[in-house]
């Protein structure tokens, strides 16, 4: 397993968005390519509240190394 750094997630990040848009782009989708983009959705969520944690915990003087991604289910409860 790589170590998981900002970079690493923000590129992670870079390509789901690129992924989206490529699925976007096709016009009309698919059931599944809808079920995709759901799959997609869920996991930038995630690296995005990845991501939110390792810079909070680098503010307060603390490991980023010991941010963990949530499961889905913990971050989807977020939206508002």
């Amino acid at each position: 397993m790589t170590h998981t750094t900002d970079r690493t997630v923000l590129k992670h990040i870079e390509e789901l968005v690129a992924e989206e848009k490529k699925l976007y782009a096709k016009g009309a989708v698919s059931d599944a390519e809808k079920k995709h983009l759901d799959q997609i959705n869920v996991e930038l969520d995630r690296c995005w509240d990845l991501l939110r944690q390792r810079r909070a915990l680098r503010e307060f003087g603390r490991n980023p190394d010991d941010a963990e991604v949530r499961p889905a289910k913990i971050v989807e409860n977020y939206r508002g």
